[in-house]
């Protein structure tokens, strides 16, 4: 098991997951240290083995014990910032209505979005190899060209990825900006209260896939790198009312990425 000092954090990674980004976000936001590990797809696998996870990424792995799950490592990261600003609030009903919203947006949003996304990068997976190898070790980069097809095939076959499931996925992803549009039609700043919380933190980062933020925690391909039928999707998505929320946050409340990578 990966071994860390008492007052290292190593958080273990795929670049390019919005569940990752939601980690990062969270510990950039309460200014914590930390060391990020990046790895391909699949050999990830090893890695959060290795740091006392399970399966998926992220991992954050501390002194204080193993974090295995964006929400876990939010709640961690929560714990180091003052009452005031931390994104889980104390009070009733805004509390509960947090939770239930970044929990609506984990087992929604994140994996209708990256379902879409891994079916249109599939098309043409070598366009966008570049920013799905950023960051991580030389020996993984050097080995991605040979681990691609069997990857893709695990992938699909994982997430039952196809024209079918893609184009369903898609309509999720706009019944959730719908939901997420009305919520603010009001003209509110925030999903809940008056501030930002782990609601609005969940919804940005799990929406990453399909608005393609410039200010995030790694690059990701923008609109002119896309293929035109992706692109148009993306434009389409920004230009919804949370999709622009969504941008909105990224710019406002993502503080820039303190990451070490290694």
């Amino acid at each position: 098991m990966l071994a860390v000092s008492s007052q290292e954090r190593i958080l273990v990674t795929i670049p390019i997951s919005h569940y990752c980004e939601k980690a990062r976000w969270a510990l950039d936001r309460a200014g914590l240290d930390y060391t990020e590990k990046r790895h391909i797809q699949l050999v990830h696998r090893v890695a959060v083995k290795r740091a006392g996870g399970a399966t998926t990424a992220p991992v954050l792995r501390t002194a204080e014990g193993v974090y295995g799950e964006s929400r876990a490592i939010l709640s961690y990261a929560d714990e180091h910032v003052p009452a005031a600003q931390r994104l889980y609030p104390t009070e009733q009903p805004d509390r509960s209505e947090v939770l239930a919203l970044e929990q609506r947006f984990d087992t929604v949003l994140g994996p209708e979005g990256r379902l879409w996304l891994y079916h249109e990068v599939f098309k043409d997976a070598k366009r966008f190899t570049p920013w799905n190898l950023t960051g991580v070790p030389g020996w993984e980069r050097r080995v991605f060209p040979f681990v691609l097809a069997p990857a893709k095939m695990i992938i699909r076959r994982h997430f039952g990825i196809s024209d079918r499931t893609a184009k369903e996925a898609a309509e999720h992803v706009d019944e959730e900006f719908d939901a997420v549009g009305e919520r603010l039609s009001d003209g509110r700043l925030y999903l809940v209260g008056d501030r930002f919380s782990a609601a609005d933190l969940a919804f940005a980062a799990l929406a990453a896939p399909v608005v393609a933020p410039p200010t995030y925690g790694t690059p990701l391909p923008q609109p002119e790198d896309m293929p035109e039928e992706m692109a148009e999707a993306v434009l389409r998505w920004r230009s919804h009312p949370a999709g622009a929320f969504a941008l909105r946050l990224f710019r406002e409340e993502r503080p820039p990425p303190k990451v070490t990578t290694m």
